[in-house]
């Protein structure tokens, strides 16, 4: 089918130029010689301006103006954290799917920019929580930048919380490569396997590498294996530096109580799905927040 060309007015001023749709794509023909060719739009949406952003739709700016790496406005109103401009936008019909040249999407910048209002705002709008592989994955994003807030209402919205993607992992690896103490302890608690990685390489293995001995001792205590050995065939312990607070925490461990075992062999049985019943248990609250880590 032919491309559909639509040319839209605006006035005369240097940035403004000539805009056209092709088949429901916006483009900006006259910029593609440009190496930078953000629009006062853009600047607007980056800026948090939502008056200037009213006014520059009111003369005749698409909403979804591209730049030659496909960022639209709603992508810089998210980067910024500017919840007001982004709503603005979406309510003037803004794609919220719009994928950048770099794989980026609106909801992943919402993530970069550690904005809970604007990720909520983008999963409102239906944005897909779940990137193909190659993507940039929102979740991942979070826990990398240590976003709990981003983080909770991505799982909230049913987000992978084991997904494990090439080289970076599954979000909790992730969030322990970075020592993002918070979002680990947020992962651990929503029943992230403590055992998935990045291929062979554990959890645990990224705590150790990164230095993280408050991280290390979370994954201990939700039942990581000091013993597993990574594709070098290395332990934790051995990427430890001598008298270091990481090897500390390893070495004072020990074996797991009985106590600890149970709680470990009972929040498995349960699995994600179900672990929020366990509130329902004919238990004592006591043993209750105790399975729970309360």
């Amino acid at each position: 089918m032919a491309a559909v060309q639509t040319e839209v007015s605006l006035s005369p001023q240097p940035w403004q130029r000539p805009l056209y749709i092709y088949g429901g794509l916006a483009c900006n023909s006259l910029m593609a010689d440009f190496w930078s060719d953000r629009t006062p739009l853009h600047d607007a949406a980056y800026q948090g301006r939502l008056l200037q952003l009213r006014s520059l739709i009111v003369q005749g700016f698409h909403v979804d103006t591209l730049t030659m790496d496909r960022v639209s406005p709603l992508h810089e109103a998210c980067l910024g954290g500017h919840y007001a401009c982004a709503k603005f936008l979406l309510d003037n019909g803004a794609n919220v799917e719009t994928v950048s040249t770099d794989g980026a999407t609106p909801l992943f910048n919402s993530c970069s920019s550690g904005s809970a209002a604007c990720v909520r705002l983008m999963l409102q709008h239906r944005a897909s929580i779940h990137t193909p592989y190659q993507l940039p994955s929102p979740i991942h994003e979070a826990a990398k930048k240590g976003h709990r807030e981003c983080l909770e209402v991505l799982l909230s919205y049913g987000a992978h919380i084991d997904m494990e993607l090439p080289v970076v992992g599954t979000p909790l690896y992730s969030a322990c490569t970075a020592r993002a103490a918070d979002c680990v302890e947020v992962l651990l608690h929503s029943a992230a396997d403590v055992r998935i990685g990045c291929g062979q390489d554990s959890p645990l293995h990224a705590a150790v590498r990164g230095g993280g001995a408050n991280v290390v001792e979370l994954l201990l205590d939700f039942g990581a294996d000091e013993c597993c050995r990574n594709a070098e065939g290395k332990t934790p312990l051995a990427l430890s530096s001598p008298n270091s607070a990481v090897r500390v925490a390893l070495q004072k461990k020990g074996p797991c109580s009985l106590s600890q075992l149970c709680r470990l062999c009972i929040r498995r049985s349960l699995g994600k799905s179900r672990l929020h019943r366990a509130y329902g248990l004919f238990l004592p609250h006591s043993m209750k927040d105790f399975l729970l880590y309360q």
